[in-house]
This record gives structure tokens, C-alpha cells and sequence, in this order.
């Protein structure tokens, strides 16, 4: 049973680290967040030490490590400009890290993550769950095992936010990396883990909540349209009462991976608990590309 620390507890996505972490087997022994309504804990772990700073969170894993009873992960759930900052604590503190999408906005910091894990001897571990997803293993067995040398790709992903969101962090580009970083990067990632790095980018728009634009990879040329935009949304998502929609063609062949995303996070836990984890070489692609593309905005 390994020993859990999570930062960023209070966020969406945080429940499915938390759930990971239970159906894993291991335990989540304290939690951090600056919001302090915390209730969700209480269906999971409700001994675990919850703190609304960062100071009480180092103070705990220095006493454990002191106490012979070390915390072995930190899970990073924060906003995505404050990722550096908590990949930072825990490597220094003697944790392996288990960080959300996307481990950084700027691509500097990648090398600094590198030169912190060969100092602590602890390894930064990315979220790439797509990796994971049942139907995308089958796409990259089929790409691989393909006669074809390129193919035509069409990605589109629409999820409709409300007025909060750009009153938040994720609305502020500094913070969350844009609509590229905040909400394309699995499938830049997923796109170019099974069809090759980028050969050339080009942006046609790139605004708050729209983005599109073409990439030639080593083995496709993909179209890809992001937005955040109810108005985008297709008429089969809207009739169905959906506010997200999310569609790849290969070839003009729709490749299904509407379904299965909430258990991912547990699958990917599994994966990292036998050290199978995607680390800084695995997203420097993407984030690189991301940062590209942020840059036509």
C-alpha cells in the first residue's frame, strides 16, 4: 500500500485521482487545497489530514519522512500554471509525482523537472489517459500494422462552458496555457503518439474560445477544430442534450472514444504503480506544439 498526497483536492478532476488512489489499493493520507469545503473526502478517505496551505503540506511530508513513514506520491491537481511550482515541492521532498494535463504550459520547464528528478531520484509521471483508452490502443495497432504510409485525419472537439469559466484561471491564458493547452493537449498528444512528430504547423484561428488550424505529422495530415462554444456544438450532440462532442475520422472513418474516460484515471494509476508511466519525454511533443500554437493568438 502506497501513501498518497494530493494537491488541488477541491477541482473536477481531483475525485478521480482520489477514486484512483482507492481502487488501487493505496491510501490518501492528506489532501491540500486552498478551498476548504472538502465533503467529497468523506465518501473516500475521512482520516486523511486535509491542509489549506502549502506550508502545512510540506511540514506534514517533512514529519513523515522524519516519522520512518515517508509519503511516496504527490498527486497534482492544481491549475496548470501552478504545476511547476508542486512537481517542484514533492521531488524535493522525496515524492514520486503524479501530475494532471498538462505538466506545464512552457516547454523551459521541462528541463528543469529533469534536472530535479535525477537530483532526487524520483520520477514525474503525466496524465495521458488517451493512452489508455481501449479504442485508441486499437487505432495505434491498426495504424502500425497498416499498409498505408499517410492518412487524413479530422479531429474536432467541442465542450461548452459557461460564463464562469473566463472569470477563472482557465479563462486567463497565463494560467491555463489557452484553449490549445487547456483543452487540446490529450489529443495532440494522442495524435502524435500514434501517427508521428510534427513536420508543420499552421494555425487558421486562434481565439479565446475557438481555435483551428492543419498539422503535417510523419504519418498524417490532421485538421483539427477546438472550441468552447455551445454554438458549435452539432446537431447530434444537441438533440441528444450533450454539451461536450469529440469526433476523429481517420480516412473519413469515425473512430468511437465518446464512452470510457471516467475509469481511465484508475487504469493509468495501475500503470504508474508498476512503473509504466508517461514521463517528460513522453509530453514534450505536445507541449511544445501547444506553446506553437499559442503563439498565433
Amino acid at each position: 500500500m502506497k501513501r498518497f498526497a494530493l494537491i488541488g483536492a477541491a477541482g473536477f478532476v481531483a475525485e478521480r485521482h482520489i477514486r484512483a488512489i482507492k481502487e488501487t489499493g493505496n491510501e490518501l493520507v492528506c489532501a491540500m487545497d486552498t478551498f476548504d469545503v472538502m465533503g467529497r473526502m468523506d465518501s473516500y478517505f475521512p482520516e486523511a489530514e486535509f491542509f489549506s496551505s502549502e506550508e502545512e503540506l510540506v511540514q506534514f511530508l517533512q514529519q513523515s519522512n522524519d516519522n520512518g513513514k515517508p509519503v511516496d506520491y504527490v498527486s497534482i491537481c492544481s491549475p496548470n500554471y501552478l504545476h511547476i511550482k508542486h512537481i517542484e515541492l514533492a521531488l524535493k521532498n522525496g515524492c514520486e509525482v503524479i501530475c494532471e494535463k498538462p505538466l506545464v504550459i512552457d516547454p523551459t520547464d521541462l528541463d528543469k523537472i529533469e534536472v530535479w528528478e535525477a537530483e532526487s531520484g524520483k520520477k514525474v509521471n503525466n496524465l495521458l489517459q488517451l493512452r489508455h483508452h481501449p479504442n485508441i490502443l486499437m487505432l495505434k495497432e491498426e495504424i502500425e500494422q497498416s499498409d498505408k504510409d499517410f492518412f487524413d485525419i479530422d479531429l474536432k472537439y467541442i465542450t461548452s462552458r459557461g460564463k464562469w469559466y473566463f472569470k477563472s484561471w482557465k479563462g486567463d491564458v497565463e494560467k491555463s496555457g489557452g484553449i490549445a493547452t487547456n483543452i487540446g493537449i490529450h489529443f495532440f498528444d494522442m495524435l502524435t503518439w500514434i501517427f508521428g512528430k510534427v513536420q508543420k504547423s499552421n494555425v487558421s484561428v486562434y481565439e479565446a474560445t475557438i481555435a483551428s488550424g492543419e498539422l503535417v505529422l510523419e504519418k498524417a495530415k490532421v485538421n483539427w477544430f477546438l472550441s468552447l462554444d455551445a454554438n458549435d456544438l452539432p446537431e447530434v450532440a444537441t438533440k441528444a442534450g450533450k454539451r461536450t462532442y469529440r469526433s476523429i475520422k481517420v480516412d473519413g472513418k469515425e473512430v468511437e472514444f465518446s464512452e470510457g474516460f471516467t475509469d481511465l484515471h484508475t487504469v493509468t494509476y495501475q500503470k504508474i504503480l508498476t512503473g509504466n508511466g508517461f514521463g517528460v519525454e513522453d509530453v514534450t511533443e505536445s507541449i511544445q506544439l501547444t506553446e506553437e500554437i499559442r503563439g498565433f493568438g
